[in-house]
């Protein structure tokens, strides 16, 4: 369930962004540019869920 939202929240906050950055930049907005940049990160944020260590540091 946290893919899907991991997935959800990045879709809106990419594409809020291309959206501004393409009014900014006065080029037409591409929704799809969007969607391929959001399902980047989400696979970034996965793998490097999964690369990082889930047990606490050890207090000295």
């Amino acid at each position: 369930m946290h893919y899907i939202g991991t997935l959800f929240w990045s879709v809106l906050i990419i594409s809020m962004l291309n959206y501004v950055v393409s009014a900014v930049q006065n080029v037409p907005f591409d929704f799809m540019i969007g969607i391929f940049m959001a399902v980047a990160v989400t696979v970034l944020i996965i793998v490097m869920d999964a690369i990082i260590p889930k047990e606490a540091a050890k207090e000295y």
